[in-house]
């Protein structure tokens, strides 16, 4: 199909009435995409897909659009109604399925994924791919474009499904994505097992292996890319599709990698945390004591409330002897700077009626971010935090602000946030809830955060 035929100048058109077209997401040779919503749910989005109806593929999808409206697996999206329509006199069939929050190639450009991303990517695929070939369905469109982030959940695409042993004509032209055998062999699930090896390497290095199709041999996976998902592609990769791994065997390589547990789970932060060396930990104790004498020092012959600047104590000055090294109260982080909250309210607390106090950070907490993570970044990687603090001066509630680029790093610094400390705001001379924004700043050196009150 020629692209020009579904246009992205339709916008404000309505399929069947029911789904106005808000805005172009984006086209191919096989059809176009664009924002919708479901009726009567104006809240929640949809995509909806477009392609010609007489495209000479068309009744093959047809006939797999209603395989699919029947199928339920939580990492493949949901496909909501399918039909015909025409605009002007271009005669279309559609789909509407659920709406990507990100996309893994919209990703790709800005940073390559961690292994621990990676890791939860190839989950989701060899559930969603498994769930398919047992209903004896194949993929045959797995790439970086496919695979979504639905409500903070996983997907691949279902709105282009085959039906295994059908002719390798329906997939699209060829490029690496494409099993050598695709373009005139039946579709196999040896197709998808393929896709994936060449997905996986470019999720870790932003680029897809090196292959010359009309030269034969195998793609060349880099390097750079660690085990175990470096000897996975390796063998997803081979060119004849009966010496190509399984899905079994791809899940099997994974089992024996427990330290790249899911990065949301306490689990995974404790794992990460114990891969430091003892000195390390020594140091960051050593630091951690002369930052806390400092600052009761400083209390002792300052009677006013610390700003947020005071609190960061110099990291050079030395350690005294006679205070113990003050233990983390939380595995999330070994970097937190912990300020002591002083004995009695200072003298400008005490207001005046309906005066307003606002205020401080008493406890900060750093991410801890693993080294494989650093190395992906590119510039600065930023997240937005609102945190709600008790009177008593504990975080009750973390939520992101606004979605940053990485949901990883969204995740590391909502973590981090709920182990914040704060000296409340006082209203009357009584502490009151309040709000701050956390705005985290991740590069390869260093994370910062700077922290704001929104409230009162």
């Amino acid at each position: 199909m020629d692209r020009a035929t579904v246009r992205s100048d339709w916008v404000g058109r309505a399929i069947d009435g029911r789904f106005v077209l808000l805005k172009w997401l984006g086209g191919s040779g096989r059809g176009g995409v664009f924002l919708t919503q479901l009726p009567g749910q104006q809240s929640q989005k949809a995509a909806i897909k477009l392609i010609p109806a007489d495209a000479p593929d068309a009744e093959s999808h047809i006939a797999c659009w209603a395989l699919t409206k029947a199928l339920s697996h939580p990492h493949l999206t949901r496909l909501f109604y399918t039909g015909s329509c025409q605009i002007e006199t271009t005669p279309l069939l559609y789909t509407v399925t659920e709406y990507a929050d990100e996309v893994l190639s919209q990703i790709l450009p800005e940073r390559s994924l961690t292994p621990v991303e990676a890791r939860e990517m190839l989950d989701a695929a060899l559930d969603a791919l498994s769930f398919l070939h047992g209903k004896g369905l194949v993929h045959g469109h797995l790439k970086p474009s496919n695979i979504l982030a639905v409500d903070d959940q996983l997907k691949l695409s279902s709105d282009s499904l085959h039906v295994a042993g059908e002719p390798g004509n329906r997939l699209p032209a060829p490029s690496v994505y494409q099993a050598p055998e695709g373009a005139t062999e039946a579709v196999s699930p040896a197709t998808d097992v393929w896709s994936l090896g060449v997905t996986l390497v470019e999720a870790l290095t932003q680029h897809p292996p090196v292959w010359d199709r009309s030269a034969g041999g195998e793609p060349v996976v880099p390097e750079s890319v660690p085990q175990p998902f470096a000897g996975i592609a390796r063998e997803c990769l081979r060119s004849d599709p009966g010496r190509r791994c399984t899905l079994s065997d791809v899940r099997a390589r994974l089992e024996p990698a427990p330290s790249l547990a899911s990065p949301a789970s306490k689990a995974g932060k404790a794992l990460f945390a114990k891969r430091r060396t003892p000195a390390l930990a020594a140091a960051a104790l050593v630091v951690f004591a002369a930052i806390a004498v400092l600052l009761l020092r400083f209390h002792q012959t300052r009677p006013s409330p610390p700003t947020v600047q005071q609190q960061s104590a110099p990291a050079m000055a030395a350690p005294q002897p006679q205070s113990p090294a003050p233990q983390p109260q939380s595995p999330v982080s070994q970097a937190q700077l912990p300020v002591p909250q002083p004995q009695s309210p200072a003298p400008e607390a005490q207001t005046s009626s309906g005066a307003v106090v606002k205020g401080a950070v008493a406890q900060r907490f750093l991410p801890d971010v693993p080294q494989t993570a650093s190395e992906t970044i590119r510039g600065t990687v930023q997240a937005r935090i609102r945190v709600t603090v008790s009177p008593g001066g504990d975080v009750s509630n973390a939520t992101l602000d606004s979605p940053g680029k990485s949901r990883y790093f969204d995740n590391l610094a909502l973590e981090a946030a709920r182990n914040w400390r704060f000296r409340p705001a006082l209203v009357d001379g009584q502490a009151v809830s309040s709000e701050w924004i956390l705005l985290f700043a991740f590069t390869q050196a260093a994370t910062d955060v700077t922290p704001v009150e929104a409230s009162p």
